[in-house]
């Protein structure tokens, strides 16, 4: 019998001497490695530091039975699905059917054949192997489907979300730049007007009853004054719309089949401004408050749509997190709060951190985040591919990390880390 604590061996349990010693004939001569046990205590403690490919158990032990040592074993989710044959002088029915109840794969019974032994070993031995081959084929083919369903989503996600937000600010660009270009035209007619109107009053300093009135009606330097400031109200907001205009557009830039320099603040940014409308006050919940802490970052080789995606789902998750603390009256400080921060190592790698101070998330939660399906909103509101599609398109996509540090009542920290030059 090998020493080699770390080998696949077989597990004989059995207080009856003669019986080990024919059982453990057979297995040395068919070339297993095996182990004893002479109860079921003992057999429970042996399995538990090292799992056994098969056991050999016998029904009829003092202490712990072999029913009862294969149900402690059933029972045990690490122990489960070890192969577990019965060896018993019991032949009626009523004892079988409880252990295969139990889930016993087969019975041996006594007295020993040992070609018989063998050849139901090796049989047992053979579909143990055969599920196993299934049970991995299964896993693979599992995470394949769910990574092909997460790049469909991303890739149909990507396009109609891109789609849309260019064409809102293709739409946006004509208009806001007939109205920007119309401005200075306009500014010039009313100041030229303006002084016509200077010029009038010089020449006519006694004009008629009927105009006085009508000057004393209109109150024409307080137009004239307002005229300016409504003029520089338009120009503002104007500028306001052509930057979100630009936003959108920067945002929803297509990714060909090569990467391009991007500046990563901009991405940031032209996310923020999408995000405009969720960061603002809503009943109870004041103003999120977003905090940036920009590094003199360069340009990054990267699939800078992909990039916005994944800020997007980041930034979104954050405003989520910190509307779900106000709703508990669990929100860490009184005022909401998203804190951005980058930076690049000395590895060349840049970094990128997200924090918000809401609720956080209990730790058994924080490593399935990035599972394909999963989600912790409620029906309806959630898919669960939002963080896996980001998970995938920083670690696949662009050779980078993205982790999560979360304290239950802190806050949540995102960190995304890509390299620089990304080949």
């Amino acid at each position: 019998m090998s020493t080699n604590t770390n080998a696949k061996f077989i597990l004989i349990v059995d207080d009856n001497p003669t019986n080990l010693s024919v059982l453990s004939e057979a297995l040395r001569g068919a070339g297993f490695r095996f182990r004893v046990a002479m109860d079921g205590e003992s057999a429970l403690t042996l399995v538990e530091r090292n799992h056994p490919e098969l056991i050999l158990l016998d029904v009829e032990m003092p202490g712990i039975d072999g029913f009862e040592t294969c149900r402690r074993l059933k029972q045990n989710p690490a122990t489960k699905s070890i192969p577990i044959i019965f060896t018993t002088a019991l032949a009626d029915t009523e004892s079988k059917t409880k252990g295969f109840t139990l889930g016993a794969v087969d019975y041996i019974p006594k007295p020993f054949e040992q070609d018989e032994v063998i050849a139901r070993v090796k049989v047992h031995m053979q579909l143990k192997h055969l599920t196993e081959y299934l049970e991995e084929q299964v896993r693979d083919r599992t995470t394949a489907l769910q990574n092909a369903q997460v790049q469909l989503v991303q890739q149909e996600k990507l396009s109609s979300l891109g789609e849309m937000i260019a064409g809102i600010g293709h739409e946006l660009n004509n208009p806001i730049n007939f109205i920007l270009n119309n401005i200075e035209p306009l500014q010039e007619y009313i100041t030229e007007i303006s002084e016509i109107l200077d010029l009038y009053q010089q020449e006519n300093a006694t004009p008629s009853p009927k105009l006085k009135n009508v000057l004393k009606d209109l109150d024409l330097e307080f137009v004239r004054e307002d005229m300016a400031k409504i003029l520089e109200s338009f120009r503002l907001g104007t500028e306001m719309i052509k930057n979100i205009s630009t936003s959108l557009r920067t945002f929803s830039r297509s990714d060909s089949e090569t990467k391009s320099l991007a500046n990563l603040h901009e991405c940031l940014d032209s996310t923020l401004m999408i995000l405009q409308h969720r960061l603002k006050s809503k009943g109870e919940r004041p103003q999120i408050e977003v905090l940036k802490s920009y590094g003199l970052l360069p340009s990054v080789l990267c699939y800078p749509g992909q990039v916005n995606q994944v800020f997007m789902n980041i930034l979104a998750n954050a405003i989520d997190a910190l509307d779900e603390a106000i709703v508990q009256g669990k929100l860490h400080a009184r005022v909401p709060k998203i804190k951005i921060t980058t930076q690049i190592t000395s590895e060349e790698r840049i970094v990128i951190q997200i924090a918000d101070n809401g609720i956080g998330i209990p730790q058994p939660i924080q490593g399935r985040l990035f599972e394909p399906m999963f989600t912790t909103k409620p029906l309806g509101k959630g898919t669960g591919l939002g963080l896996a599609i980001a998970y995938q398109i920083i670690v696949d996509k662009h050779n980078g990390t993205l982790s999560i540090n979360s304290q239950v009542g802190e806050g949540t920290v995102f960190m995304i880390e890509i390299p620089v030059e990304n080949i």
